[in-house]
């Protein structure tokens, strides 16, 4: 088989289940590649768009008796795997695993393996960058034709280091931190380290060796904060060093702040008390970088927050993202800007007709089929804090178009009679949506679907949520059940 970029290559991709092997699976697949994919449990794969366009074997790298052909015929391995586990031992189980891939490529006339590692600082090391070199040591020095990317942190929604950042801003005003936010890091979008891996299946190299990538400038830990909070819209976080501050209580910091298990964060923390900047860029001159240039940290933080409101409130994936940098349904569940939902479902006598056109009247005189005094006395909250509060009112006393104003919202979306949602314009620290739904299940009867959605916004955002929710124990249940008593009132005339 020629090493020409024309060329097919038939390639397994283990840790496809993971941040990154998830997303580059359809980048190998939209390049003509075949690509066989080794998991552990096929479940995790389970709503991925690309699930049925790959070969799919069992099996784990800590059992090598599990892997039996998976390398079989094939041309290209990519090596994705890495313990993020609170453990002592993960190093060891680690070069086992990779000693374990090693050999089971090299007897099946694997061509070359790719492996995506960390970049080191020369100087100073951690045990968790120690661990991935270390294994990038033992493809380096086997008959396969290495390729070792080093990169630093990942921006991306799910990404484990972006996401630390991403909670960390949301939710403290002000940052106790380790002296290491003043260490320098080489960030990379993770469409600019899908763009090196997907080339890296049939160029031509040199030979086995490591390759730093990453983005276009170097920032301190404190600057990736601070321009994470600009562009998400909050202010920027004084930051309060402190001179003693170990691996051990800020994972454990990390673990109470954020959704970012303890055990995860440790290594992480350890790795980020050194710098990781790009020492190297050799890799220009065998990959060029994408023809719109690297991608710069503010624009791939952007790219991770676009659209991820229409993400949540539509409430299923699709396989149309425009960037790797949106979110999949395998990564971990504690990724992606947070999002709080009140939900209420109840079945139905009325026909679905009926009971959008309740839905359609709701607000302005009609009222908000709830409890009026607890609306009233939000609206004249939202009034206070120089919000819409209940003073617009409606357009027609029946009907609804988007751009239509409804009291404190706005209709976003309508598609009668199966979906009205509206966006909020009252004084809140996030973003809000309710959306109203009509559903006919299995047996024919209409199922009433009634959601809150809030994406909050710093540490306000999530108290704000907090506070409302007695109020929302008794307007939304209620709201929900008055609905559906007039539309059923409707169907029986």
């Amino acid at each position: 088989m020629t090493d020409t970029p024309e060329s097919s290559r038939s390639i397994l991709v283990t840790g496809a289940t993971g941040y990154v092997g998830g997303r580059l699976v359809p980048h190998l697949l939209e390049a003509g590649h075949r690509v066989r994919v080794l998991v552990r449990d096929v479940d995790r794969i389970t709503g991925v768009p690309w699930a049925d366009a790959v070969d799919v074997v069992t099996g784990d790298l800590t059992d090598p008796n599990s892997l039996h052909d998976c390398c079989d015929g094939i041309d290209v391995i990519y090596y994705l795997v890495h313990s993020m586990g609170d453990s002592d031992s993960f190093a060891a189980v680690e070069l086992e695993c990779a000693r374990t891939m090693t050999a089971l490529a090299e007897s099946a006339g694997v061509e070359r393996l790719i492996y995506l590692s960390g970049l080191q600082d020369p100087d100073r090391s951690s045990q968790h960058m120690d661990s991935r070199h270390a294994v990038g040591d033992v493809f380096l020095t086997s008959r396969l034709l290495a390729i070792v990317f080093q990169a630093g942190i990942i921006v991306g929604s799910g990404s484990t280091s972006f996401e630390m950042i991403r909670h960390l801003t949301d939710r403290l005003p002000v940052m106790i931190t380790p002296r290491f936010v003043h260490n320098r890091v080489t960030p990379i979008a993770v469409d600019d380290v899908l763009h090196y891996l997907a080339a890296a299946a049939t160029v031509t190299v040199p030979g086995s060796r490591t390759w730093d990538i990453g983005g276009p400038h170097n920032h301190t830990y404190g600057e990736m904060m601070n321009l994470y909070a600009r562009i998400a819209g909050l202010r920027e976080r004084p930051m309060l060093p402190v001179p003693v501050f170990s691996p051990w209580l800020a994972s454990h910091w990390v673990g109470i702040i954020t959704p970012v298990p303890s055990g995860v964060a440790k290594p992480l923390i350890q790795s980020l008390s050194v710098d990781a900047i790009v020492g190297e860029r050799d890799i220009d001159r065998v990959i060029p970088p994408p023809e719109q240039g690297l991608i710069d940290y503010p624009t791939s933080i952007r790219l991770a927050l676009a659209d991820l409101e229409a993400d949540s409130v539509e409430t299923h994936w699709t396989d149309d993202r425009t960037t790797a940098a949106k979110p999949l349904p395998s990564d971990p569940e504690w990724s992606g800007r947070k999002v709080f939902v009140d939900e209420r479902a109840l079945s139905t006598e009325a026909n679905p007709h009926d009971l959008f056109s309740v839905i359609e009247s709701v607000g302005g005189v009609n009222g908000w089929y709830s409890v009026p005094l607890l609306w009233k006395i939000r609206g004249v909250l939202d009034q206070l804090a120089q919000g819409p509060g209940l003073i617009r009112g409606r357009r027609s006393m029946e009907h609804l178009r988007i751009g239509d104003v409804l009291d404190w919202w706005t209709v976003e979306q309508i598609d009668r009679p199966n979906r009205l949602l509206l966006r909020a314009d009252m004084r809140v620290s996030g973003d809000a949506w309710l959306e109203f739904r009509t559903d006919v299940d299995n047996s024919g009867k209409t199922i009433y679907r009634q959601r809150a959605i809030f994406f909050p916004k710093g540490l306000t955002g999530f108290i704000y949520w907090y506070s409302i929710l007695p109020f929302h124990g008794m307007v939304f249940p209620t709201m929900a059940r008055n609905i559906v008593t007039a539309a059923e009132k409707r169907t029986a005339v």
